[in-house]
């Protein structure tokens, strides 16, 4: 838990971040279909880095391996509500500054009339990545992969694999109770 409070709070290299990662161990569909769990990012030098923070992303919630909504994202005095991961400008990332998303974030309770969903965009399978199986979220309709390895009970470690990405992103998810 130590390594990964300093990686949340300094970052890492990529080859850091991935061999915190490659060590650590797997988790199974089930053990992570526990409702809603809160993001967090590491700093790698993605070019996401810092967006999701600065546009509301809340995180994620697991209901059942069919039943996943990939992303959640909070406004204040409105809630936590689910977004349809097709109607977010992934392809953005590293190409707009993250103070200006923030700022956009104002106008999220308006956006999310045209973002929200209610249905499941997502499902968990047992997939194999970088020589273990482990639980992972597929997205339904774009090219992502997000894996997942314990790093205790109630917090894990995620590493989305998009392709054509250069690199793969890390988040970490805790579980919200």
């Amino acid at each position: 838990m130590e390594i990964l409070t300093a990686l949340e709070r300094d970052g890492g290299s990529y080859e850091e971040v991935t061999t915190f990662f490659d060590r650590l161990p797997t988790v199974a569909v089930d053990d992570i279909t526990l409702g809603r769990w809160r993001g967090g990012e590491i700093v790698t030098g993605h070019p996401m880095d810092g967006l999701l923070t600065a546009s509301g992303w809340y995180g994620k919630q697991f209901d059942g391996p069919e039943a996943v909504h990939p992303l959640l994202f909070s406004t204040p005095g409105r809630g936590i509500f689910s977004v349809d991961p097709r109607r977010v400008p992934l392809s953005l990332a590293g190409k707009i500054p993250n103070e200006l998303v923030a700022r956009g974030k104002k106008a999220l309770p308006v956006l999310a009339l045209g973002l929200r969903t209610s249905q499941p965009r997502a499902r968990l399978r047992a997939i194999e990545f970088r020589g273990k199986v482990s639980a992972a979220m597929v997205y339904d309709h774009l090219p992502i992969i997000d894996v997942f390895r314990r790093v205790d009970e109630h917090t894990l470690l995620g590493v989305m694999d998009q392709r054509g990405a250069p690199q793969p992103y890390f988040f970490t998810l805790r579980l919200d109770r």
